[in-house]
C-alpha cells in the first residue's frame, strides 16, 4: 500500500523533470475561441484589510475592459469591505456566523453574479497576487476546453524566513508545481488548489460550493471530475502568495491542509475510485490515485515505521519481503525528492539544508498524533503577521 503512492509520486516527478528540461509547457489551446469571453474575478475575503489592496491592484492590471472584480467580504470585523471599495472593486458583504468558511463565501458571490452572469469565473484569494497575463490565459484556456482550469499556485518564503519555512516552500513546489506539471505532461487532470481557478459559468453556477470543508478546493475538484469535468493545469498562469512569518500561523495552516488531505483520503478515495471504475471515468481514477499520495512528511514517517517493522520481522525469522519492498520504496522516494530539488528548487534550499529535511518530517509527528486524537474538521482562517485571524 505504501509502495503504490511512492511509484505514482516518482512517475510524476520524472514526467515533470522531462517537461522542464525539454521546455514543454503546453498552455496555448489548440483551438482558440473567436473572442475572449467576459470574465468575473471572484475574491473571497475574511479580515484581509492589511493586504487586500495589493491583491486587488494585481488583478485589476490583468482585467479586460468588460471584466468584473467582485470581492465578497465574508464575516469581516475589520475594514476589508471599505478598502476594497476604495481600491475600485465591486463589493458585497456577507454575515452568517453559523455557516463559516470559504466555500460559503464563494457560493454567495456566485449567486450575486447570477444577476448578470459572466462567461468565465476566476477565483483569486485575497492574499494572492496574479502574474502577468495569468487571468487572460486562464480565461482563454477555460473557454476553449469547457473545463475548470487551475493556475500554478506557489507560496514563497518571506525575507528572513527560517529553514523550516523554506523547506515548507520546497514541499509546496513539489506538490503544486512538480506533481501538477508531471500530470499535465502525461495528459492527466490536476487537483484544484484554492486560488487561480477558472470555471465556465455553466459549471460554477451549479457546483456544490456551499461547504465549510477545510480543504474545499480539493473536494470541489473531485466533485467536478465525478460530474465529468476534471480540472486541467495551466502552468503558464502564475498566482502567488507568501507564507506567514509567525510560527503559530504556519503551524495552523499546515494542520488544516494535512488533516484535510488525509481525511479526504480516508473518507472519499474508496467510493470515488469505485465510481471511476464502475463508470469507466479514467480522469477521475487518475485524480483519486493522485489524492492517495499523502503529504511527503507523512509518507516518509510511514515508510520509516515499515522499515522498523520489516527489520523486526527479519529478526523474528518471518522473511525479508517487507524490509526489501519498503527499502526499495524509500530509495525511490528519496531519489525522486532529490530529482525534484535539483531541477526545481535549488534556489530555495541548499544541498546541505536538504540533508536536514528528515528532521522536518520527525518534527511533524505531533501534528499526525494530534490527528489521531482529534482531527481538525472546522474551517479556521490563517493568522497573518499583523496578528489578525
Amino acid at each position: 500500500m505504501l509502495a503504490l503512492p511512492v511509484v505514482l509520486f516518482t512517475v510524476q516527478v520524472i514526467s515533470a523533470c522531462l517537461a522542464r528540461t525539454g521546455g514543454v509547457a503546453p498552455e496555448v489551446p489548440s483551438v482558440r475561441p473567436p473572442s475572449r469571453p467576459q470574465a468575473a474575478v471572484l475574491m473571497p475575503a475574511h479580515d484581509e484589510a492589511g493586504g487586500i489592496a495589493v491583491s486587488i491592484a494585481s488583478v485589476q492590471r490583468e482585467l479586460a475592459p468588460n471584466d468584473r472584480l467582485l470581492v465578497v467580504a465574508d464575516n469581516c470585523s475589520d475594514e476589508t469591505a471599505a478598502i476594497a471599495r476604495d481600491a475600485g472593486a465591486e463589493v458585497v458583504e456577507r454575515r452568517d456566523l453559523e455557516r463559516r468558511g470559504k466555500g460559503f463565501a464563494l457560493d454567495f458571490g456566485v449567486r450575486h453574479l447570477a444577476a448578470l452572469p459572466p462567461g468565465i469565473v476566476v477565483v483569486v484569494d485575497a492574499d494572492c497576487t496574479v502574474g502577468p497575463s495569468a487571468i487572460n490565459r486562464l480565461v482563454r484556456r477555460c473557454a476553449a476546453s469547457g473545463r475548470p482550469v487551475q493556475a500554478l499556485y506557489l507560496m514563497h518564503s518571506p525575507a528572513g524566513a527560517p529553514l523550516k519555512t523554506r523547506i515548507a516552500e520546497f514541499a509546496w513546489v513539489v506538490k503544486n508545481e512538480v506533481r501538477a506539471l508531471g500530470r499535465h505532461h502525461l495528459g492527466l487532470p490536476c487537483q484544484l488548489t484554492g486560488t487561480g481557478m477558472a470555471f465556465p459559468w455553466a459549471l460554477i453556477r451549479t457546483a456544490p460550493l456551499a461547504s465549510g470543508h477545510i480543504v474545499e478546493d480539493l473536494q470541489l475538484g473531485l466533485d467536478l471530475a465525478a460530474a465529468g469535468a476534471p480540472p486541467e493545469f495551466c502552468p503558464a498562469a502564475l498566482v502567488s502568495s507568501v507564507f506567514p512569518l509567525e510560527a503559530s500561523a504556519t503551524a495552523s495552516q499546515r494542520t488544516r491542509w494535512e488533516h484535510g488531505h488525509l481525511g479526504m483520503i480516508a473518507a472519499k478515495a474508496p467510493s470515488l475510485m469505485w465510481q471511476a471504475l464502475r463508470h469507466r471515468q479514467g480522469a477521475l481514477a487518475a485524480m483519486v490515485l493522485d489524492l492517495c499520495i499523502p503529504p511527503l512528511a507523512s509518507l516518509v514517517l510511514a515508510l520509516c515505521g515499515m522499515l522498523l517493522a520489516g527489520a523486526l520481522l527479519v529478526v523474528a525469522g518471518r522473511g525479508t519481503a517487507t524490509l526489501l519492498i519498503t527499502g526499495v520504496s524509500m530509495s525511490m522516494l528519496l531519489g525522486a525528492v532529490a530529482m525534484a530539488w535539483f531541477v526545481f528548487a535549488r534556489h530555495i534550499v541548499t544541498l546541505r539544508e536538504m540533508a536536514i529535511a528528515p528532521a522536518y518530517a520527525v518534527g511533524k509527528i505531533s501534528l499526525y498524533m494530534g490527528m489521531l486524537r482529534r482531527r481538525q474538521t472546522e474551517w479556521v482562517r490563517t493568522r497573518r503577521d499583523d496578528g489578525r485571524r
